[in-house]
């Protein structure tokens, strides 16, 4: 099994890091000023299916500064090309991990994304949670008929990084529009993260997390989503090359659902 630092899945480049690793390289984009805005979009098997089936989405995936792997889907379409992944970098773990991890370093960040009444709700829990990390400031994230008031409080506000939670593709989509316009030096696409933090939905127990099932307690919360989940799993495992075929008489050893 190969530990290569990048996977192609669905035409899309995918890093290949440790949750160490990610952290550093996000430290890192979230302090530089040398005026270039930057954008991490972080991909599931949804992601990676609305990717290839739309070429113009994948191109802006691929255009952003790092692409981060998150779930069991992506595990398993990088063990068909017998590389092994690092992490799991899911975004609701990862951006916890990166405010625990480098707290009371002055950084500081904004919130755009769901309603007004979740992302109130979303701001507070990080104000109370993060105490290390500066809330900048926080916006609903019905901006995209109309960004320009949106972008002005973030550029006024200065932070450090931009959380974008609008579900995908949306998020990829305004992030990759507008970098151009903000000066912000890092922006992420989080997905759900602010209905976690506003209490919309609960996380699954780690042990189904590690199992890689943690679809299930969204899809449980969520069931709107049926299609995303019973069908597109299927959709993606069937678009995922088949792993290479066993050298006769060698062992051949698969990692763990709940290994890295």
């Amino acid at each position: 099994m190969k530990l290569d630092r990048h996977v192609d899945v669905l035409g899309v480049r995918v890093a290949n890091l440790s949750q160490v690793e990610a952290i550093d390289a996000l430290e890192s984009m979230c302090t530089a000023r040398d005026g270039r805005s930057r954008g991490l979009y972080i991909v599931n098997a949804h992601t990676l299916n609305l990717a290839w089936e739309d070429a113009e989405y994948r191109r802006v995936l691929n255009s952003g500064d790092a692409v981060y792997g998150d779930g069991t889907g992506v595990r398993w379409a990088a063990r068909a090309q017998a590389v092994r992944m690092r992490d799991n970098l899911v975004g609701t773990d990862l951006v916890p991990a990166l405010f625990e991890e480098t707290a009371g370093r002055g950084y500081s960040y904004f919130l755009l994304g769901a309603t007004a009444e979740t992302v109130d709700k979303a701001a507070e829990y990080a104000r109370a949670k993060f105490p290390g990390w500066r809330l900048a400031g926080h916006h609903h994230g019905y901006v995209i008929d109309d960004s320009a008031a949106a972008i002005a409080a973030i550029n006024k506000a200065q932070p450090n990084v931009l959380l974008v939670g609008m579900g995908n593709p949306l998020q990829e989509r305004w992030i990759h529009d507008h970098l151009h316009e903000l000066e912000v030096p890092l922006s992420i696409g989080v997905g759900g993260l602010f209905d976690h933090w506003g209490g919309n939905l609960e996380r699954a127990p780690m042990w189904v997390r590690r199992l890689g099932f943690e679809w299930l307690q969204i899809l449980m919360q969520q069931p709107q989503k049926w299609r995303r989940y019973l069908i597109g799993n299927g959709k993606f495992l069937s678009r995922v090359p088949r792993p290479p075929a066993p050298v006769v008489g060698a062992a051949t050893q698969w990692p763990q659902a709940d290994e890295a």
